[in-house]
């Protein structure tokens, strides 16, 4: 195999054979999503749906509380859908559908070329706070059939409506928790819990995990998730949040969205070794990653909360962080 090094000149140079139109994205297509329920019953169809139930019951399967702790690769009950809105076909909701057509692809978080099954690792050890999935296993296998499944006659490099999470326009101001906490009581709390400790759909220990998933504490996403990051996590709640939320019926404002990402955000949650490795390419690491190294002339805090927009156009410059500044707590 090619070192990464090779194969990136090696793609530079077939790129320049190819005409400036050919290069550019496909337009965005319709959205469309195949219908697991109409493959026929044979390896393949079994295979997919297996994937299925993976995305929408991960805690059954490979969760922390299922018997044979050999396949307690989660570290949380969560699944995959509490990301992922309905299994990964909602549009605007993290979908899954295109997705297999993307990879291998460059990722800025590692600098570098990531295999889909590299994607699907980087959230059993961040989102899911647990350890990677054999790239070579049967749940690996699953979950790659039903991607492909999704992205059924989607060519690779076309653009997909409804991919990603929809915007959120950066407000003016600091994202405020206190604010925040507000409009978790008025919209949040009675899924979730006034304590963000969710609602089980059990009892603990049973692996049946959650109806609504917990937001905070120890059985949720870790510091490493991109829903940690304030800006990741206003997006996806401004599209998809309170229940039954979509693109274009929003409930919350954009400020409202950024300030109760921020109260969710600011409270505890498991810790993801070696951070400090994201981003190696420091000019690419996003404004809302808050931990070290920042920008100088920027505190920790407004990495976290903002005001993110004097931090956008520092990054917008090309000027890499120089090492960690002074934070407003005095660390």
């Amino acid at each position: 195999m090619l070192p990464t090094a090779s194969l990136l000149a090696a793609a530079a140079v077939a790129a320049l054979a190819i005409p400036a139109s050919a290069q550019q994205p496909s337009p965005a297509t319709a959205w469309t999503v195949p219908d697991v329920n109409r493959l026929p019953d044979d390896k393949f169809g079994r295979l997919v749906r297996h994937g299925k139930d993976l995305v929408e019951r991960t805690y059954a399967h490979i969760g922390p509380e299922v018997k044979d702790a050999v396949r307690r690769y989660s570290g949380n009950n969560l699944s995959c859908s509490s990301c992922h809105v309905d299994a990964g076909t909602k549009k605007y909701g993290n979908t899954f559908v295109g997705v297999f057509a993307d990879y291998p692809q460059y990722r800025p978080r590692e600098d570098d070329i990531q295999t889909i099954e590299d994607r699907v690792n980087g959230c059993m050890e961040r989102s899911m706070a647990g350890r990677p999935l054999p790239v070579d296993g049967p749940d690996m296998r699953a979950f790659l059939a039903y991607f492909k499944f999704l992205s059924s006659g989607v060519p690779v490099g076309t653009a997909i409506e409804g991919r990603g999470l929809p915007k959120a326009a950066l407000p003016d101001r600091a994202a405020d928790p206190a604010r925040g906490k507000a409009v978790y009581d008025a919209f949040c709390v009675a899924c979730h819990g006034a304590e963000g400790a969710g609602q089980r759909a059990g009892v603990p220990g049973d692996a049946k995990g959650y109806n609504f998933p917990p937001l905070w504490g120890p059985d949720t996403y870790n510091n490493g998730a991109g829903m940690a990051r304030v800006i990741m996590a206003a997006r996806f709640i401004k599209g998809n949040m309170p229940k039954g939320t979509t693109h274009e019926t929003a409930v919350l404002t954009d400020e409202q969205a950024f300030d109760v990402a921020a109260y969710i955000n600011s409270q505890p949650r498991g810790a993801k070794a070696g951070l400090e490795a994201d981003f190696p390419d420091r000019r690419k690491k996003p404004v809302d990653a808050a931990f070290p190294p920042y920008r100088a002339g920027f505190t920790a805090d407004q990495h976290k909360y903002g005001p993110f927009k004097p931090i956008v156009r520092e990054r917008e410059k090309g000027l890499a962080p120089v090492g960690a500044v002074r934070t407003t707590t005095g660390g």
